[in-house]
């Protein structure tokens, strides 16, 4: 590990986790770091899965003890993930290194488009479904977005904060911990799979997964205090920065 790559990494890993334990989308981040820094692309999909699974554990922490997290929609929200995003982490070391780059510029304006529709995040008072499917969309939706995260990453959170608000009815602070609980266990599920495989930079994740923790404490502090105001913004304005660097990459 030299200096020049931790000092790419590790200042983008913790806002990473700042953006992701408030809204999600933090991989849209942290996995360009680890692709800047020069390491292959599933190298960098799983050294990427290391350090944002420690600090999404302790987001997740965070979040249970502020009394944010339902267990009967956090249980199959993290049964969905875990079995979506373990096959979808096989489908990625089956997949040329190559598509990922052009996976990043889909991304980008899908999450930027969701984001920007006035009611995206916004769940009226009188809004209800039955537990029953609220259970059921939750688990659905943990296991698709899950199998995109085990598969790449990027907007993982945002994607689910936005099908939980938008089909499931949860508030923003209620679908946060919700969140929480899929993405960790899409986390855990990918990375088991990608150190398997021996494609993780273990002392290069456990390195930036230090400033994740600290990103995924400040931010999930956040969330507490005022989650909504504070969501759309930060999302925007990393999305807005991102897709002009993509862009000026492929432009050069």
């Amino acid at each position: 590990m030299d200096p020049i790559t931790l000092l790419i990494v590790c200042p983008l890993v913790f806002l990473a986790g700042l953006v992701d334990s408030i809204a999600g989308g933090g991989g849209l981040i942290s996995l360009p770091a680890y692709m800047i820094a020069g390491l292959p692309a599933h190298t960098a999909l799983g050294t990427n899965k290391l350090s944002s699974a420690i600090g999404a554990a302790v987001a997740t922490f965070r979040m249970a003890r502020g009394g944010y997290i339902m267990v009967r929609l956090a249980i199959p929200a993290a049964i969905g993930a875990l079995a979506g995003s373990a096959i979808g982490a096989r489908l990625a070391l089956l997949t040329p290194a190559g598509v990922f780059q052009v996976l990043l510029i889909v991304a980008l304006p899908i999450v930027a488009f969701f984001v920007l529709r006035k009611r995206t995040l916004d769940v009226p008072a009188d809004a209800r479904i039955s537990p029953r499917r609220q259970v059921a969309i939750v688990a659905a939706v943990s296991l698709i977005v899950g199998g995109y995260d085990g598969f790449y990453g990027p907007g993982t959170g945002t994607f689910m904060l936005i099908a939980f608000t938008a089909l499931a009815k949860l508030p923003v602070k209620d679908a946060s911990g919700e969140v929480r609980v899929a993405n960790l266990a899409s986390n855990i599920a990918a990375l088991v799979t990608f150190l398997s495989s021996g494609v993780v930079w273990i002392g290069l994740g456990l390195t930036a997964a230090a400033f994740s923790i600290l990103g995924n404490y400040i931010g999930s502090g956040l969330v507490m205090k005022d989650g909504a105001k504070i969501v759309r913004p930060i999302i925007v304005a990393v999305l807005v920065m991102l897709f002009v660097k993509v862009v000026w990459d492929l432009a050069a």
